[in-house]
């Protein structure tokens, strides 16, 4: 079986087991006791804070262990906009942030706060400039992830650090794809990572608040951490992560240059071998490790499961699986096709022979979905002026499929309209036809549903 989905949670790293193990013999005690058994376990957790912090590139005293990556999140977003409530309670996101970045401004805005999102480009990244217009005078702060935890684009964040700064805006970081690759640049205020993006146990998360940053924590205060984390420190899996943050670290050069070679020729070749593909993301500005495409007309939970009967295991952002119910936010915000999306995302000890065969099985995986749903083939020579496609009551790819066997019946210059009541349909139909050039002309409401009108253009 070949393990491609790292960019969820990457299996633990060889020293963070032998870490782990060490550790459960040393680290059990109370550190905040004075005993011995306490002494020895304090040692553990202040080296292993060091450790991180030294990977991070920041004060050990600013950098606290949290119970998860989306805690840190939480627990970050919370005590910023808490410590600048003075200030005002406008907040700033980009819409392709990590789930927990958005629930965090969800509740923010819940709770009488207001929320700015700023978009992406179709790359998914965002311009530092959008983030200059939106800062106002009560932002309390923004909010940028180092890079994209669907699609790989590494993010501006020195230069949208950098317009932040000169409004007196602190900015936060979710570095948790970004760390084990090096540090994050610029002059950010506040940042999160998670342990088992990088090999880790899961269960341990690091928030990082620089020295005169405001921070009130919010809920009930712990002595422990710095009173900005609560509860008993896992002291054992603090350790084992730190311990493979610096392993990742030391063996990152020489595993970025070999996996962003296998994940370019991915890029490169499964548009050659899959018809009707769109590669995803920047790229240039992308971690190197991560690689993903939306293939047109297919059934992504499909695709997922043929996949793995194939013995591969891969990750989606498509709204076509059972449990996303929504299209991807990343992929909607980018304008690019959700349908039939994987995202492939190699371990540093990946052989080229995997990646071949699984250049070798895609192709038949993704024709096999095809044929079952009825996915055209080829185009036509159609002569109507005008053709009213019902796709209600259809979901995802279908109401797809059918407007790409409409659009052959109209000359060029024609219409097809497409009703349809799935949700998914606004953000698929006008990557249909940027993917395949033709006309979006745009919605409006139906009796039922949406029509949605594209003009064939060639």
């Amino acid at each position: 079986m070949s393990y491609f989905d790292v960019a969820s949670s990457a299996p633990l790293h060889p020293v963070a087991r032998q870490a782990l193990q060490a550790s459960l013999d040393e680290g059990w005690a109370d550190p905040s006791r004075l005993y011995r058994e306490g002494r020895r376990a304090r040692l553990l957790l202040d080296a292993a804070r060091e450790a991180a912090a030294e990977a991070v590139g920041c004060r050990a005293d600013e950098l606290v262990f949290t119970s998860s990556g989306t805690r840190a999140v939480h627990s970050g977003m919370a005590g910023a906009l808490a410590g600048r409530r003075r200030v005002g309670r406008h907040l700033i996101v980009s819409a392709v942030e990590h789930s927990s970045v958005l629930h965090s401004a969800e509740a923010h805005e819940d709770d009488g706060g207001a929320v700015t999102e700023v978009g992406v480009d179709r790359g998914g990244a965002v311009d530092p400039e959008a983030y200059a217009a939106a800062l106002r005078e009560d932002t309390a702060l923004a909010c940028l992830q180092s890079a994209n935890h669907e699609v790989g684009t590494v993010q501006p964040v020195a230069r949208v650090a950098e317009v932040c700064r000169a409004a007196g805006v602190p900015l936060l970081v979710d570095a948790a794809q970004s760390l084990p690759w090096g540090q994050v640049d610029g002059g950010w205020s506040l940042l999160t990572g998670s342990a088992h993006k990088w090999g880790g146990p899961a269960g341990v998360g690091l928030l990082v608040v620089r020295k005169g940053v405001r921070f009130a924590v919010r809920g009930p205060v712990d002595e422990r951490e710095s009173g900005r984390a609560v509860g008993f420190e896992n002291i054992p899996a603090i350790v084992a992560a730190a311990a493979s943050l610096r392993a990742v670290r030391a063996e990152a050069d020489a595993a970025g240059v070999r996996l962003r070679e296998l994940t370019e020729r991915i890029r490169a070749r499964v548009p050659g071998l899959v018809p009707d593909v769109e590669v995803v993301g920047d790229p240039v500005r992308r971690l190197p490790h991560l690689v993903t495409f939306s293939c047109l007309y297919v059934d992504g939970e499909t695709v997922l499961h043929e996949l793995d009967r194939a013995g591969f295991s891969v990750s989606s952002g498509s709204s076509c699986t059972s449990s996303t119910l929504t299209p991807s936010h990343v992929l909607r915000a980018m304008g690019v096709v959700s349908e039939g999306n994987v995202r492939v995302s190699l371990p540093s000890g990946v052989e080229e022979a995997e990646v071949e065969r699984f250049l070798e099985v895609l192709p038949g995986v993704v024709r096999g979905v095809r044929e079952t749903l009825g996915a055209p083939v080829g185009g036509g020579d159609g002569a109507a002026e005008a053709v009213t496609v019902d796709a209600l009551g259809m979901s995802c790819p279908l109401p797809v499929i059918e407007l790409a066997k409409a659009i052959g019946r109209v000359r060029v210059g024609g219409t097809v309209t497409v009703l349809a009541d799935d949700e998914v349909a606004a953000v698929d139909i006008p990557a249909w036809c940027w993917t395949q050039e033709q006309e979006y002309v745009g919605e409006r409401p139906a009796d039922r549903g949406v029509a949605y009108v594209v003009r064939r253009s060639s």
